[in-house]
């Protein structure tokens, strides 16, 4: 399962603070009057007055302001990061919209793991600590547990993000069924790779030969029907959900 599609949400957003501490320092001290850097203009901040106690209801369990601001914080300075070179605020209502149906998304993929009796062992949770410790970069899930609790997150909170996250990872690979991709697919999103080289023209690097990249491409065309089975799920669940959204 991808994992960065269906990963915890305060976890990931934990994670966003992880890769940008490295510039905080550096913002408090130019946050002292630094006339230049002001002019420059300083990073917009987000709106969270206008932020209902509760953000959503599905099936009549509560989205709360407090844990869609965790995760919309965490997406709003990613963008506003990003504003700051293209010169163009973040579309805020836009984003909220954007971020309350993610979660309700995946409230529905965890209420449907809890009807189909999903468990998650504590191998499973090392397991996937693992996994995100080797995809931001971390040599140990170890290293992944320290660097989020550096950001505030206690062991026990993070594993419950991971036993949440690794039941909603059986339900899709339920779901799925056999996600082993064939030759011929491997072969397609190779020449689509060869075909964006080519129009990247000389700035693009050289592609390596297949059956080199074929360990890569065999994970890439897991993880796209691992989504396509994920989205077809949640327009299901949507299909017969009662949610509302108060933003």
């Amino acid at each position: 399962m991808n994992k960065k599609i269906f990963l915890g949400v305060s976890v990931a957003v934990s994670l966003f603070a992880i890769t940008a501490c490295g510039g905080d320092d550096a913002d408090e001290e130019n946050a002292g009057g630094d006339e230049s850097s002001e002019q420059e203009g300083a990073p917009q901040a987000p709106d969270l007055e206008s932020i209902p106690d509760v953000v959503a209801v599905v099936n009549g369990s509560e989205i709360l302001k407090e844990d869609f601001v965790s995760v919309y914080e965490g997406q709003f300075q990613q963008l506003a990061m990003q504003a700051q070179t293209t010169g163009e605020d973040v579309d805020e209502e836009q984003l909220k919209e954007q971020t309350a149906e993610n979660m309700v998304n995946n409230e529905l993929l965890v209420q449907e793991a809890d009807d189909r009796g999903f468990d998650a062992s504590q191998e499973d949770i090392d397991e996937t600590m693992n996994e995100l410790a080797a995809q931001n970069g971390l040599e140990s899930g170890e290293d992944f547990m320290a660097a989020l609790e550096e950001q505030g997150m206690g062991e026990e909170e993070v594993r419950a993000e991971l036993e949440v996250q690794v039941r909603v990872d059986q339900l899709i690979a339920d779901e799925a069924g056999d996600t082993d991709p064939t030759e011929e697919e491997l072969q397609e999103l190779y020449d689509e790779a060869e075909a964006q080289q080519e129009q990247m023209g000389e700035e693009a690097q050289e592609l390596p030969p297949f059956d080199e990249v074929k360990p890569q491409l065999e994970e890439q065309a897991k993880a796209d029907k691992e989504s396509e089975v994920a989205q077809a799920l949640v327009q299901d669940l949507r299909g017969d959900a009662e949610v509302s959204i108060n933003l």
